[in-house]
């Protein structure tokens, strides 16, 4: 019918041009905090700073630049707070020490492992201990007791430090800590 105007057309006499609905202002994005899974962003922002900041701090400090001198000195100073032994550093840089013992960093690269495992896995793995609840936090807690027996050791004069005893324990501790938390950090939501 010639004067009528179809849902598909507009009404222009006789030509019939094809009408192409805008589409409907898109659905507003979602707020940034529902897309960040911010346990896991934290963590991996630790994560980061915790590999990079020991190593680097005896550079910063031997730079002499005042501002990298101040970076240094807040790495030092949480490195003296989380270390026991930060004195037995790598020397890096002389006079300036890695700001944490290979213990704590074998604890890290042990972390590090298994954040670059679970990014490969996604969680799907035997190995993943969080999957075992109450048994899997017990023996994650049995295999991070590495660190402080072997602390307890050389305490107790059983041996003297070893940045080659001292490193596996360490990671062992690591590879615990980070085989149970992985999951539970990083974990996918999926809602919907």
């Amino acid at each position: 019918m010639k004067g009528q105007v179809d849902k598909q057309t507009r009404g222009q006499g006789d030509k019939g041009t094809k009408f192409f609905p805008l589409p409907l202002s898109p659905s507003p994005p979602l707020p940034l905090s529902s897309k960040i899974n911010w346990a896991s962003f934290i963590a991996d922002f630790l994560l980061v700073g915790m590999v990079f900041g020991p190593p680097i701090a005896p550079f910063l400090a031997a730079s002499g630049v005042w501002l990298l001198g101040s970076i240094a000195d807040i790495i030092y100073f949480l490195g003296d707070h989380v270390c026991p032994q930060p004195s037995m550093g790598l020397d890096l840089a002389p006079p300036f020490l890695m700001a944490v013992c290979m213990r704590c960093y074998g604890t890290v690269t042990g972390l590090l492992i298994t954040r670059l495992l679970y990014a490969v896995t996604s969680g799907r793995g035997f190995y993943w201990l969080s999957q075992y609840g109450w048994s899997g936090a017990a023996l994650a807690s049995v295999l991070m007791m590495a660190y402080p027996l072997e602390l307890a050791a050389q305490i107790f004069g059983l041996w003297s430090f070893n940045n080659y005893l001292v490193t596996p324990f360490g990671l062992i501790t690591g590879l615990a800590w980070g085989l149970f938390a992985m999951p539970i950090l990083h974990e996918r939501k999926i809602s919907g």
